[in-house]
């Protein structure tokens, strides 16, 4: 029988739990949490989002969505918006304070990176990103 750490899949899961548990830390003043970080992120790269679109983008359940993006209205980092062609449907946009809340966690978000990898050279951490991005695939689009 194989050990766990023979098992590439049990390392990237022991991977992912440390890299939340990490960010989870350094968010921990804000208040937030990994998931609304996430939901911060995706709304600064685009003009907004579906509430349905974050849930199917990100991976999350449409209910954690709901209560993500209530925490972030509550603290100004993002607001509901009516959609242009359906008013009854909610587009989530981040607000001025929300980009500036991601602008200040631009630095520690890289010291949590550099933690977590800090065994990989320059190189090493390239060539990882590159096969991740690989391995990912169509699951990131």
């Amino acid at each position: 029988m194989r050990g766990l750490h023979a098992d590439t899949g049990y390392l990237l899961y022991r991977l992912g739990l440390r890299s939340g548990q990490l960010f989870n830390t350094f968010l921990q003043e804000s208040g937030l949490r990994l998931r609304h970080y996430a939901v911060l992120r995706f709304l600064a790269t685009s003009e907004g989002a579906l509430q349905r679109e974050l849930s199917v983008r990100l991976g999350y359940d449409p209910s954690a969505i709901v209560g993500l993006v209530d925490d972030l209205e509550k603290l100004g980092f993002a607001e509901r918006r009516p959609a242009p062609d359906d008013r009854r449907s909610r587009i989530v946009a981040l607000t001025a304070q929300g980009l500036a809340f991601l602008r200040g966690t631009d630095e520690a978000g890289l010291r949590v990176t550099n933690e977590l990898l800090n065994p990989l050279d320059a190189a090493e951490r390239e060539i990882l990103h590159a096969l991740l991005l690989r391995i990912a695939g169509d699951g990131l689009a």
